[in-house]
């Protein structure tokens, strides 16, 4: 017979540790993953707790997949959503630690093994907890991003890559949406009186169809090589009262190219918009 499991997955730090050795999973994929990972130990998982904040960019709709399949999530949130949604360090950990051991006190006798995803040598104590009740733990983490505390109770740092979809590592090359990209900003800043830099990046990843892991790559890259600039624009409606906005070089000679002949009414919108930084 399987064991009984309950797993506990620290989603933002494997799902970065996957996308820094180039597994850019979909919420379906890491789904998959997890029932992969499960079959792979013959154990029955009872019942999953996700922890992450879903306030960020590449996880929204996706606390939506993860409830229709059966995982609990836990939305924690940041102190301030419209200027860092990472304010609340540890608050994820915190979060997770304390259900474990909440289960551990009270459903002593519902599983046979723990199941913690992370790399975060943080939870070492809650492990030492874990074993101290007499239950099995297992950590699973992804090599390179798992804390030498947590090395011991794994059963191979390359579980989780050897287990995911090959398709799913793909090498992003920003230059192949450059030009697109470019397109789509200017239209943006001609139909709209500024473009936020979160909205921008959630339109291009629309269009181009591309996930926003490598649209903040494509973005990046823009950075890097004078292609656009960021600013701060006022703005009195906003709780903050500002936001980032990305603003063209226009006298870079590939804006110059893809624009044409709308250089002028966008360097017309830029003059008053630059009223607003004085």
């Amino acid at each position: 017979m399987d064991l009984k499991a309950v797993a506990y997955i620290d989603y933002e730090n494997i799902w970065r540790g996957l996308v820094e050795r180039g597994y850019k999973l979909t919420t379906e994929e890491f789904i998959e993953l997890i029932e992969r990972y499960a079959n792979s130990i013959k154990v029955d998982i009872k019942a999953v707790y996700l922890y992450a904040n879903f306030d960020i960019e590449e996880f929204w709709r996706s606390q939506t997949v993860f409830e229709k399949k059966g995982f609990y999530t836990r939305h924690v949130y940041g102190k301030n959503n419209y200027a860092n949604t990472e304010i609340r360090r540890n608050a994820a950990d915190l979060e997770l630690m304390m259900e474990a051991q909440e289960t551990l006190l009270h459903r002593f006798s519902s599983f046979d093994l723990f199941l913690i995803f992370t790399g975060d040598g943080d939870f070492f104590p809650l492990v030492r907890k874990i074993r101290a009740f007499g239950k099995e733990v297992k950590i699973i983490g992804v090599n390179g991003k798992t804390n030498k505390l947590l090395q011991p109770f794994c059963e191979g740092l390359d579980i989780l890559c050897s287990l995911a979809n090959k398709e799913s590592k793909v090498n992003y090359n920003p230059v192949n949406n450059l030009e697109e990209g470019i397109g789509i900003i200017s239209n943006l800043q001609i139909s709209l009186p500024y473009v936020a830099s979160t909205r921008a990046r959630v339109i291009i990843s629309r269009k181009t169809g591309c996930p926003l892991t490598d649209i903040k790559e494509l973005i990046n890259y823009m950075l890097n090589e004078n292609i656009i600039f960021e600013r701060e624009y006022p703005d009195q409606n906003l709780k903050i009262k500002k936001t980032k906005i990305y603003l063209l070089n226009l006298k870079h000679p590939l804006v110059i190219k893809v624009i044409g002949d709308r250089i002028c009414e966008l360097s017309e919108r830029y003059s008053k918009i630059q009223e607003k930084f004085t």
